[in-house]
């Protein structure tokens, strides 16, 4: 769900060669992949939920959730940007 790039920027570039091989082959939950079509994964470019976000309304929700679930799963962080995305649409979904 968190591509590579993400986390490396995230704090992944501070782990052991080990760890990001765990990280990359996580199948410990089902929040860590999912299938995505070229398409969409090409739209998405490694970018955070600061500068996408699904264009299904109806994943926003799920979506965020999976991402948040794999940074603190992972104890990544979360950039202000990001932060303020998810909160925002936090507040559109439960306000």
């Amino acid at each position: 769900m968190v591509l590579l790039k993400e986390a490396w920027d995230s704090g992944a570039n501070k782990w052991s060669e080990r760890q990001r091989q765990d990280y990359a082959n996580d199948l410990s939950s089902n929040l860590s992949l999912r299938t995505a079509s070229s398409f969409s994964n090409r739209s998405k470019f490694g970018q955070d939920p600061g500068d996408w976000l699904p264009t299904n309304e109806g994943f926003i929700s799920a979506y965020l959730d999976a991402w948040v679930s794999v940074k603190v799963r992972w104890k990544l962080s979360i950039n202000e940007r990001e932060h303020d995305a998810i909160s925002k649409e936090v507040d559109r979904n439960y306000n």
